[in-house]
Protein backbone atom coordinates (compact mmCIF):
# COMPACT_ATOMS: atom_id res chain seq x y z
CA UNK A 1 0.00 0.00 0.00
CA UNK A 2 2.59 2.21 1.29
CA UNK A 3 4.22 2.45 -2.43
CA UNK A 4 0.74 3.16 -4.36
CA UNK A 5 0.53 6.45 -6.47
CA UNK A 6 -2.57 8.72 -6.11
CA UNK A 7 -3.25 11.97 -8.46
CA UNK A 8 -5.82 14.36 -6.96
CA UNK A 9 -8.03 16.41 -9.28
CA UNK A 10 -10.09 18.61 -7.61
CA UNK A 11 -10.51 22.67 -8.57
CA UNK A 12 -10.99 23.66 -4.71
CA UNK A 13 -7.27 24.49 -3.56
CA UNK A 14 -8.93 23.65 0.52
CA UNK A 15 -10.20 20.12 -0.70
CA UNK A 16 -6.98 19.44 -2.57
CA UNK A 17 -4.40 20.62 -0.01
CA UNK A 18 -6.25 18.89 3.20
CA UNK A 19 -6.91 15.45 1.02
CA UNK A 20 -3.11 15.32 -0.13
CA UNK A 21 -1.62 16.75 3.45
CA UNK A 22 -3.53 13.74 4.76
CA UNK A 23 -2.93 11.03 2.29
CA UNK A 24 1.24 11.62 2.07
CA UNK A 25 1.12 11.23 5.82
CA UNK A 26 0.12 7.93 5.04
CA UNK A 27 3.36 7.16 2.85
CA UNK A 28 1.38 7.25 -0.33
CA UNK A 29 3.07 8.96 -3.18
CA UNK A 30 0.92 12.50 -4.54
CA UNK A 31 0.57 14.63 -7.49
CA UNK A 32 -2.28 17.04 -7.60
CA UNK A 33 -3.99 18.51 -10.50
CA UNK A 34 -6.50 21.89 -10.08
CA UNK A 35 -8.39 21.25 -13.52
CA UNK A 36 -8.27 18.46 -16.30
CA UNK A 37 -5.63 19.97 -18.62
CA UNK A 38 -2.90 19.93 -16.02
CA UNK A 39 -4.51 16.49 -14.61
CA UNK A 40 -3.84 14.88 -18.25
CA UNK A 41 -0.24 15.93 -18.36
CA UNK A 42 0.67 15.25 -14.82
CA UNK A 43 -1.34 11.82 -15.09
CA UNK A 44 0.70 10.79 -18.68
CA UNK A 45 4.09 11.33 -16.26
CA UNK A 46 3.46 10.15 -12.99
CA UNK A 47 0.98 7.32 -14.22
CA UNK A 48 -0.75 7.05 -11.33
CA UNK A 49 -2.33 3.48 -9.54
CA UNK A 50 -5.58 5.66 -8.34
CA UNK A 51 -7.42 9.30 -8.93
CA UNK A 52 -9.32 11.02 -7.02
CA UNK A 53 -11.22 12.93 -8.72
CA UNK A 54 -13.89 15.61 -8.11
CA UNK A 55 -17.10 15.60 -10.58
CA UNK A 56 -17.10 19.26 -11.09
CA UNK A 57 -13.89 20.84 -13.23
CA UNK A 58 -13.29 24.34 -14.50
CA UNK A 59 -12.54 22.94 -17.93
CA UNK A 60 -13.74 19.71 -17.99
CA UNK A 61 -16.37 17.15 -16.16
CA UNK A 62 -14.82 14.35 -14.13
CA UNK A 63 -16.79 11.91 -16.22
CA UNK A 64 -15.56 12.81 -19.34
CA UNK A 65 -11.93 12.94 -17.48
CA UNK A 66 -12.37 9.56 -16.26
CA UNK A 67 -13.20 8.17 -19.69
CA UNK A 68 -10.17 9.96 -21.05
CA UNK A 69 -7.79 8.56 -18.70
CA UNK A 70 -9.20 4.70 -18.62
CA UNK A 71 -9.03 4.98 -21.59
CA UNK A 72 -4.87 4.93 -21.70
CA UNK A 73 -4.80 2.90 -18.74
CA UNK A 74 -6.45 0.65 -16.29
CA UNK A 75 -6.08 3.42 -13.54
CA UNK A 76 -8.55 2.76 -10.36
CA UNK A 77 -11.02 6.30 -10.20
CA UNK A 78 -12.11 7.34 -6.69
CA UNK A 79 -15.02 9.74 -7.70
CA UNK A 80 -15.68 12.95 -5.59
CA UNK A 81 -19.27 14.29 -6.12
CA UNK A 82 -21.82 16.42 -3.94
CA UNK A 83 -24.78 14.38 -5.93
CA UNK A 84 -26.19 11.35 -3.99
CA UNK A 85 -26.75 9.27 -7.13
CA UNK A 86 -23.72 8.13 -8.37
CA UNK A 87 -25.09 6.26 -11.53
CA UNK A 88 -23.50 8.23 -14.40
CA UNK A 89 -19.85 8.00 -12.33
CA UNK A 90 -20.17 4.16 -12.28
CA UNK A 91 -21.29 4.33 -15.62
CA UNK A 92 -18.30 5.86 -17.15
CA UNK A 93 -15.96 3.80 -15.14
CA UNK A 94 -15.37 5.03 -11.80
CA UNK A 95 -14.49 2.33 -9.17
CA UNK A 96 -15.69 3.86 -6.09
CA UNK A 97 -17.44 7.82 -5.08
CA UNK A 98 -17.55 9.53 -1.77
CA UNK A 99 -20.03 11.99 -1.13
CA UNK A 100 -19.11 15.80 0.01
CA UNK A 101 -18.50 16.72 2.49
CA UNK A 102 -16.59 13.57 3.02
CA UNK A 103 -14.52 12.39 6.32
CA UNK A 104 -10.48 11.89 5.98
CA UNK A 105 -10.42 8.48 7.70
CA UNK A 106 -13.79 7.00 5.76
CA UNK A 107 -11.68 8.08 2.50
CA UNK A 108 -8.65 6.61 3.39
CA UNK A 109 -10.75 3.51 3.91
CA UNK A 110 -12.43 3.49 0.71
CA UNK A 111 -8.71 4.07 -0.93
CA UNK A 112 -7.33 1.01 1.28
CA UNK A 113 -10.49 -0.96 -0.33
CA UNK A 114 -10.00 -0.24 -3.91
CA UNK A 115 -6.03 -0.74 -3.57
CA UNK A 116 -6.46 -4.18 -1.95
CA UNK A 117 -9.18 -5.43 -4.54
CA UNK A 118 -6.63 -4.44 -7.31
CA UNK A 119 -3.56 -6.55 -5.83
CA UNK A 120 -5.14 -9.18 -4.19
CA UNK A 121 -6.52 -11.12 -7.37
CA UNK A 122 -3.30 -12.92 -7.54
CA UNK A 123 -2.06 -15.27 -10.58
CA UNK A 124 -3.80 -18.29 -9.87
CA UNK A 125 -5.59 -19.74 -12.55
CA UNK A 126 -9.24 -20.25 -12.76
CA UNK A 127 -11.52 -21.60 -14.37
CA UNK A 128 -13.97 -19.87 -16.45
CA UNK A 129 -17.28 -19.70 -15.58
CA UNK A 130 -20.11 -20.88 -19.01
CA UNK A 131 -23.82 -20.23 -18.23
CA UNK A 132 -25.45 -21.22 -21.83
CA UNK A 133 -24.45 -18.42 -24.52
CA UNK A 134 -22.59 -16.47 -21.50
CA UNK A 135 -18.81 -16.95 -21.12
CA UNK A 136 -17.27 -15.64 -17.85
CA UNK A 137 -13.22 -15.65 -17.92
CA UNK A 138 -11.69 -14.40 -14.85
CA UNK A 139 -7.87 -15.17 -15.85
CA UNK A 140 -8.65 -12.58 -18.78
CA UNK A 141 -10.90 -10.90 -16.66
CA UNK A 142 -13.51 -10.74 -19.95
CA UNK A 143 -17.36 -11.49 -20.66
CA UNK A 144 -18.34 -13.27 -24.18
CA UNK A 145 -21.52 -13.13 -24.59
CA UNK A 146 -22.51 -15.49 -28.06
CA UNK A 147 -19.20 -15.13 -28.98
CA UNK A 148 -19.33 -11.60 -28.65
CA UNK A 149 -17.21 -9.46 -25.90
CA UNK A 150 -18.80 -7.28 -23.55
CA UNK A 151 -17.29 -5.03 -22.01
CA UNK A 152 -17.43 -4.51 -18.34
CA UNK A 153 -16.09 -2.56 -15.81
CA UNK A 154 -13.43 -3.61 -13.12
CA UNK A 155 -15.90 -3.56 -10.59
CA UNK A 156 -18.47 -4.63 -12.89
CA UNK A 157 -17.12 -7.93 -13.67
CA UNK A 158 -16.12 -8.67 -10.20
CA UNK A 159 -20.19 -8.47 -8.93
CA UNK A 160 -21.00 -10.36 -12.03
CA UNK A 161 -18.04 -12.78 -11.03
CA UNK A 162 -18.82 -12.87 -7.12
CA UNK A 163 -22.60 -13.82 -8.07
CA UNK A 164 -22.09 -16.29 -11.21
CA UNK A 165 -19.25 -17.93 -8.82
CA UNK A 166 -22.13 -18.89 -6.66
CA UNK A 167 -25.09 -19.81 -8.75
CA UNK A 168 -28.57 -20.09 -6.68
CA UNK A 169 -26.85 -18.20 -3.44
CA UNK A 170 -28.91 -15.52 -2.61
CA UNK A 171 -26.60 -12.34 -1.90
CA UNK A 172 -27.80 -9.45 0.91
CA UNK A 173 -26.48 -6.34 -0.40
CA UNK A 174 -24.28 -5.51 2.08
CA UNK A 175 -22.59 -9.04 1.80
CA UNK A 176 -21.40 -8.26 -2.29
CA UNK A 177 -20.39 -4.36 -0.96
CA UNK A 178 -18.01 -6.51 1.84
CA UNK A 179 -16.80 -9.29 -1.29
CA UNK A 180 -16.37 -6.56 -3.86
CA UNK A 181 -15.95 -3.27 -2.82
CA UNK A 182 -13.74 -4.38 0.76
CA UNK A 183 -16.06 -1.94 3.05
CA UNK A 184 -19.38 -2.64 4.96
CA UNK A 185 -22.42 0.02 4.35
CA UNK A 186 -25.84 -0.90 5.29
CA UNK A 187 -26.64 2.68 4.48
CA UNK A 188 -29.06 3.71 1.86
CA UNK A 189 -25.66 4.76 -0.32
CA UNK A 190 -24.56 1.66 -0.04
CA UNK A 191 -27.54 0.44 -1.23
CA UNK A 192 -27.33 2.21 -4.59
CA UNK A 193 -23.71 1.36 -5.46
CA UNK A 194 -24.84 -2.33 -5.70
CA UNK A 195 -28.35 -1.64 -7.54
CA UNK A 196 -26.57 0.75 -10.14
CA UNK A 197 -23.51 -1.97 -10.72
CA UNK A 198 -26.45 -4.69 -11.31
CA UNK A 199 -28.32 -2.35 -13.59
CA UNK A 200 -25.21 -1.84 -15.95
CA UNK A 201 -24.53 -5.45 -15.99
CA UNK A 202 -28.06 -6.34 -16.82
CA UNK A 203 -28.16 -4.04 -19.92
CA UNK A 204 -24.91 -5.85 -21.10
CA UNK A 205 -25.75 -9.30 -20.73
CA UNK A 206 -29.91 -9.36 -20.03
CA UNK A 207 -31.30 -10.52 -23.49
CA UNK A 208 -34.74 -8.27 -21.68
CA UNK A 209 -32.99 -6.46 -18.99
CA UNK A 210 -36.40 -5.40 -17.36
CA UNK A 211 -37.15 -9.13 -16.88
CA UNK A 212 -33.48 -10.61 -16.12
CA UNK A 213 -32.51 -14.26 -17.01
CA UNK A 214 -29.20 -14.48 -15.10
CA UNK A 215 -29.29 -11.92 -12.14
CA UNK A 216 -32.74 -12.75 -10.35
CA UNK A 217 -34.00 -10.00 -7.50
CA UNK A 218 -34.48 -11.59 -4.50
CA UNK A 219 -37.08 -9.74 -2.73
CA UNK A 220 -35.80 -7.86 0.53
CA UNK A 221 -32.62 -9.19 0.55
CA UNK A 222 -30.65 -8.89 -2.50
CA UNK A 223 -29.89 -10.66 -5.65
CA UNK A 224 -29.04 -14.18 -7.05
CA UNK A 225 -27.75 -15.63 -10.14
CA UNK A 226 -29.49 -18.36 -11.90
Amino acid sequence: MASAKILVVDDDPAIRNLVSRYLSQQDYQLEVAQDGDTALKVFEQFNPDLVILDLNLPDTTGLALCREMQSRTNVLVLMLTSEQNPKQGFIEGADDFVTKPFDLEVLSLRIKAILKRQRSRGNLELQSLIYGDLVIDPNRREVYLKGELVILSALEFNLLYCLASKPGRAWERKELLQKVWGYQDESSEGVRVIDVHIGQIRKKIEPDPKNPSFIQTVRSVGYRFD
